[in-house]
Parts: C-alpha cells; sequence; structure tokens
C-alpha cells in the first residue's frame, strides 16, 4: 500500500496530539496514587463514558465483529450483545454502590466484603492474576490485532509493529497517568469514530460492493446479514442466542462486560464525582457500545464477503502475510487498503487510536492492581506516593513488554475471546449476589475462580476436552461427543455447584465484617435479615435508597429494551427496511419516555 505524505501528515499530527495531551496530563498525574489512577476521583460522566466506550474500542474490535460476521453472520455478534443486560444492571443497581464503596480499585473491595486470610489471599492474588496474567493476555490480542493491520496497511513485520507502537504507548501512559489516559481517550475515540464511518461509506460505494442496496441483495450476504440466527436451525438458535442471552451474559467475566461492574469500568466508576456521575457514565457507554459503533464494522465485514469470499482469497492477495496470521479477522484491514488518499491516513489514525487507547488503560488499570493491590497492602506498606507511582510506572513496562512477547505467538482475536469468556465461566453470580447476600464469604469467590479456570483448562487443553468435545473441520463434521457450545454451560453448571457447596460448608464473614459493610453501602435488605437481626447496632439507614432495587431491575429491562430497539432500529434503515425501522424506533422512544420517570425515581434515591 502507497502511503501519501498527506496520510502521514494526518497521522504524525495525531501522535503530536496524544503525546501533547501526556505530557500536559504529567504535570499533576504523578502527584500521588489517587491522581494517578483515579483523577482524584473528581471525574465528570461525559469524559468517564467517552473514556469507557473508546477502552472497549480496540484495534482487535473491528477484527473480531469481522470475524464472528464471516463465520457466524451478523446474529453471530449476540456473543457480545447479551452482555448488555449485566451492562444495565451495573448502570441502574451496582454503579450507585460501587461509588459508595469508595475503594481506589475493586480489588480492594475483597477486604471491605470480606474478612481474615482469605479475603487477603484473593485480593493479592487476583490483584497479580487479573492486573498482570490476564491483563497481558487481553492486550496481547489487541497488539495481535495492530500486528496484522500493520502487516496489510503498511508491510510492516509484526516486531516493527509491536516496537513502534509499544515505545510510544508506554511513553504516553507511564507518565500520563488516568487523567492523561481519559483525557486522551475523548479525542481517540472521536478520530476513531470518524475513521470507522468514513470507511465504511466509502468501501459500502466501492464499484465491486456497488452500493447498500446491491451489498445487501448479493447471494454472498443474504445468509449472513440476518440480525437474529435462523430460528429453523436449533442448533445454531442455541449457541448464538439461547445461550449468551439465558446464560453467559450473568455468567461470565470479560473486560468491560463484567457482571456487577468491574475492571476499568469499576475505575472509571470510582474516578466519577459522585453516584450520579458514575451512573450517567455507564448508562452512555452501553448506548454507544452496543447500539451505535457496531454498525460500520459490520457493513464492512458483509462487504468483505463480496470482494474476499473465503481465506485463499485472503491469501491470494495478501501473499507476504504469513500463512498462520491469515482468518477471517483479516478480511477487514484487507477492505481498508481499497481508501483513498486523506481518508487512508485518517482510518489509520483512528485504528491507532484504538489501539493506544485500549492498551493505555489496560496498562494503567492493570498498574493500579499491582501497585495498590499487591505492592502497597503486601510488599511494603509504609512506601512513599512517590515510590508508588514509579512502581506504577515500572509495572506499565513490564506489562506492554510480556504482551508484545505474546502477541508475536497468537494467530486468532476470536479464538483467544473464546478462551477468555470460557475462563470465566461460572464466576459471573457470585459479583453479582455478593452485594445482596451475606452468605456468601471469600472461600466462594476463591472456588469459583480456581474451578472455572481447572475445568476450562481441562475442556480446552486435554484429552478429555479433546475427546468430548472434538473439533468441527471446513464440512462442518463434529468428531467430539458433544457439541462444542455446550462447553460453556458444563463449565458454568460445575463452577457454580462447586462454589455453592463450598459456601455452605465454610463458615459465614464474621459479624463485624457483614455489619461494617452493610452500615456502608446499604444495600437491599431482603438478603441480609440475619445480619441486620443479628446486629446488636442499627446498622439500617431508614433514610437511604434501600428499597430501590426493584426500581433498577425494572430500568435494567426498559434500558435493555431501549438500545436493542435502537440497535435493531438502525439495522432495518440500513438494510433497506424502512417501515420496520420507524417501528422500532417508535417504541425506542416509547422506552426512552417510562426510562426518563423510573431515573427520576432513582435520582431521588441517590439524593437522600
Amino acid at each position: 500500500m502507497n502511503i501519501s505524505t498527506l496520510d502521514w501528515g494526518i497521522i504524525g499530527s495525531f501522535f503530536l496530539v496524544v503525546l501533547g495531551v501526556g505530557l500536559w496530563a504529567s504535570k499533576t498525574s504523578g502527584k500521588n496514587t489517587s491522581e494517578y489512577f483515579l483523577s482524584g476521583k473528581s471525574m465528570p460522566w461525559w469524559l468517564l463514558g467517552f473514556s469507557m466506550v473508546a477502552t472497549t474500542f480496540a484495534a482487535d474490535t473491528p477484527l473480531l465483529v469481522t470475524d464472528i460476521v464471516r463465520g457466524d453472520g451478523v446474529s453471530g455478534n449476540w456473543v457480545w450483545w447479551a452482555f448488555l443486560i449485566t451492562g444495565m444492571l451495573t448502570v441502574f443497581v451496582y454503579a450507585k454502590l460501587w461509588r459508595k464503596s469508595n475503594v481506589n480499585t475493586d480489588m480492594e473491595f475483597y477486604e471491605l466484603r470480606y474478612g481474615g486470610k482469605a479475603a487477603e489471599f484473593l485480593r493479592g492474588f487476583r490483584s497479580v492474576y487479573l492486573g498482570l496474567i490476564f491483563n497481558v493476555l487481553v492486550m496481547s490480542v489487541v497488539a495481535l490485532a495492530a500486528i496484522k493491520i500493520g502487516g496489510i496497511m503498511l508491510g510492516l513485520s509484526p516486531m516493527q509493529v509491536i516496537v513502534s507502537t509499544s515505545i510510544v504507548i508506554v511513553i504516553f501512559s507511564a507518565i500520563g497517568g488516568f487523567r492523561g489516559v481519559v483525557y486522551t481517550d475523548f479525542i481517540l475515540f472521536s478520530i476513531a469514530m470518524i475513521g470507522a464511518f468514513g470507511a465504511a461509506y466509502y468501501i459500502i460505494n466501492l464499484p465491486e460492493v456497488g452500493g447498500l442496496g446491491k451489498l445487501m441483495s448479493n447471494q454472498l450476504v443474504l445468509d449472513k446479514a440476518p440480525m437474529l440466527p435462523d430460528f429453523s436451525n436449533k442448533s445454531l438458535i442455541i449457541k448464538l442466542l439461547i445461550v449468551p442471552l439465558a446464560v453467559q451474559w450473568w455468567s461470565a467475566w470479560y473486560p468491560g462486560a463484567e457482571p456487577g461492574g468491574g475492571g476499568y469500568i469499576a475505575q472509571r466508576m470510582l474516578a466519577a464525582k459522585n453516584e450520579d456521575h458514575a451512573i450517567g457514565a455507564t448508562f452512555f457507554f452501553n448506548i454507544m457500545h452496543y447500539a451505535i459503533r457496531p454498525w460500520p464494522w459490520i457493513l464492512v465485514a458483509l462487504a468483505s464477503l463480496v470482494v474476499f469470499p473465503d481465506l485463499q482469497s485472503l491469501q491470494t492477495a495478501f501473499p507476504h502475510i504469513p500463512a498462520d496470521k491469515i482468518g477471517n479477522d483479516l478480511a477487514y484491514p484487507a477492505m481498508l487498503n481499497y481508501l483513498p488518499q486523506g481518508l487512508l491516513g485518517l482510518v489509520l489514525a483512528s485504528l491507532m487510536a484504538a489501539y493506544m487507547s485500549t492498551i493505555s488503560t489496560h496498562l494503567n488499570w492493570g498498574s493500579s492492581y499491582i501497585v495498590n493491590d499487591f505492592y502497597r497492602r503486601f510488599v511494603k506498606k509504609d512506601a512513599s506516593e512517590k515510590e508508588l507511582v514509579n512502581v506504577g510506572r515500572i509495572s506499565t513496562v513490564l506489562m506492554m513488554f510480556l504482551s508484545a512477547v505474546f502477541a508475536l505467538n497468537l494467530q486468532n482475536v476470536k479464538q483467544i475471546f473464546d478462551i477468555v469468556i470460557l475462563f470465566g465461566a461460572g464466576t459471573g453470580l457470585i459479583f453479582l449476589l455478593r452485594w445482596f447476600w451475606w452468605r456468601i464469604n471469600a472461600w466462594s469467590e476463591i472456588a469459583a475462580m480456581f474451578a472455572s479456570g481447572i475445568i476450562s483448562i481441562l475442556f480446552n487443553f486435554t484429552q478429555v476436552g479433546r475427546t468430548l468435545f472434538g473439533f468441527s473441520d471446513a464440512s462442518g463434521f463434529h468428531a467430539g461427543m458433544l457439541e462444542d457450545w455446550t462447553k460453556f454451560p458444563i463449565v458454568v453448571l460445575a463452577t457454580t455447584i462447586i462454589w455453592l457447596v463450598v459456601t455452605f460448608l465454610t463458615p459465614p464473614e464474621k459479624q463485624e465484617v457483614l455489619e461494617r459493610f452493610y452500615k456502608k453501602i446499604q444495600p437491599d435488605s431482603a438478603g441480609w435479615k440475619p445480619v441486620i437481626q443479628k446486629s446488636n447496632q442499627d446498622i439500617v439507614n431508614n433514610s437511604a435508597s434501600n428499597s430501590h432495587l426493584p426500581t433498577g431491575i425494572l430500568a435494567t429491562v426498559v434500558g435493555t429494551l431501549l438500545v436493542y430497539l435502537v440497535l435493531f432500529s438502525i439495522g432495518n434503515f440500513l438494510y433497506g427496511n424502512t417501515s420496520l425501522g420507524l417501528g422500532l424506533a417508535v417504541g425506542a422512544g416509547f422506552c426512552t419516555f417510562v426510562l426518563m420517570g423510573l431515573w427520576k425515581k432513582i435520582r431521588k434515591g441517590l439524593l437522600v
């Protein structure tokens, strides 16, 4: 691909702006760990909302969506669209609880909710497991996408891509801290979305594609375009719709879609000015993430089926790409080769923006675990703020290096996505219930964490897994005893049984620990009656919003329906189904009206 001077000028200007913001933010970010990791807990909802959605727009996201669409069709996106339900629960139920906790990280929450050595172990182990090991794995997937984009669009080797991007990101992330990440996220997301929509518009109107009308009537696209799977295919319905909507959303842990909130989503809620801003940020994120942002990627993915109908056509078009890097996800950067000068530079800058936004967030979030929940808690409790900030910067460099090494040895984006989903299977229910059910203890979480991981390894990497689930070849032949979609529900069921048994076999948390948590958070009292009745003090704040859980759940249902209606309305307009699109839009308007009334009740509770 020939990159013009104009394109390089756009890319260079983009890097200068990002580094400039990082240098500006460094003036305050290095003062203490609260500034470096949470920006003093003073951020407004709109900045945090943009930061959330920018972080989840990684360089691998359009590649993942393209892989899904080319493989299972548009309806295959239910594998992540289903996470909207837990996202809306976070908005209307959990966001205010996180902000009330006033912890610095969601790992610190463990020693607020639980007590004793088990709570200490849980906090320390998960801070390293999620902050370093799991976080590095997720970042390596994003880096793999950057390698594929750089190889297709710039002709760079994997090593050239990794080294060049890592240097810029580490400098920016290490000096700017959380404030630098959030402010640049706003810029990065704006650039990323302009590039995504601009690329989709141009590619759809390529002579090879013929415009939106011809695209949707193309025989290669017809079977892939529906937003719901073929209801006559029971196996497909179960895999693409029933499992995600009935099981996955509440049972799986995945970065950015944690049941009950967590990770970098929790980090941003904790950085908000107050509970009101935490809720506003997460609601904005869910609308943008699920309803608006997917469509330009979906359209490009459908267009790629016309230009590159199979993997062989991709290999033929790009013979310099290593065979182990050829996959359906490669079709997205392949389509970007058709962009003209100027727009090409903007799109390249947008993909770099998406990559930098996600990696910088993961670096800052991961290092917050290492510093706050491991180093300061277990290594050096009396460390100075300056020392802690320096440890955060060192851990940033280490995580970037490790993720680069892993990325050079990965092959496929969706493959890692599936493994990550499976590794968290069965743990999500605990994250939802631990706020509202007093009986859950630290051993419940420990049991769920290890059970999910061990069973997932057993199914994915051992002879037992190969015997049970086998493989599917190009003709669709399945060699295992069970269908592949059964893997996830089995892990969820086994993990859930294990942690429930462990919960009732181990003693509950001490009364004083439970009283301290309830008095501070004031969750709904229904699941805490034994603690309240046993307490020698009045731990219930009668003026608190203690009876608004039903309102929050109802708002979750209405909010979820609202976003899905917007998603399908946009899709039907694009597909040429104008009447249905208008009907869905009217339904979305009605849901908005109902949600506004529910929001007034929830907000009134926040102001009590």
